[in-house]
């Protein structure tokens, strides 16, 4: 009886053993979550720039536009100047509609399978005065 005794206690102590150690893997793995990364609209100084204006991501990333200084802006991504020149995926990147006020938020997700390199956006009723910005998605 002794010995049978002997024996659970062994198996439970090896069973609690195991548990602990594989739900330690589960808290300590690092998590492959998406950042939100914010570009103003506009320089804090009102010059006619998008603040920051060169930023690298990875796929799965999303960008906040806040409107910040001297509106209307917009951002639209240059069909020519992405990776794949693709024009479905420049238009799903690009916000159009005039952002009026400041404070107003729109947002852009890079599809988890956005190709790698640069993307170049400008804002549409400031794009003669350099109002152009690059966005790198890391591969």
């Amino acid at each position: 009886m002794k010995l049978i005794a002997a024996s659970w206690r062994r198996l439970t102590l090896a069973v609690l053993t195991v548990l602990v150690v594989v739900s330690s893997f589960a808290v300590f793995a690092p998590t492959a979550s998406a950042e939100t990364y914010q570009i103003k609209l506009g320089s804090d100084k009102g010059s006619l720039q998008f603040q920051p204006s060169k930023l690298t991501v990875k796929p799965g990333d999303t960008i906040e536009w806040v409107n910040n200084k001297v509106p209307p802006h917009n951002v639209v991504f240059d069909i020519a100047k992405n990776p794949s020149k693709d024009a479905a995926l420049a238009k799903s990147l690009s916000y159009k509609k005039l952002l009026m006020t400041p404070g107003q938020k729109q947002t852009t997700t890079f599809p988890a399978d956005a190709p790698a390199g640069d993307y170049t956006f400008y804002c549409e009723p400031h794009r003669g005065a350099g109002m152009v910005g690059k966005i790198t998605v890391a591969g």
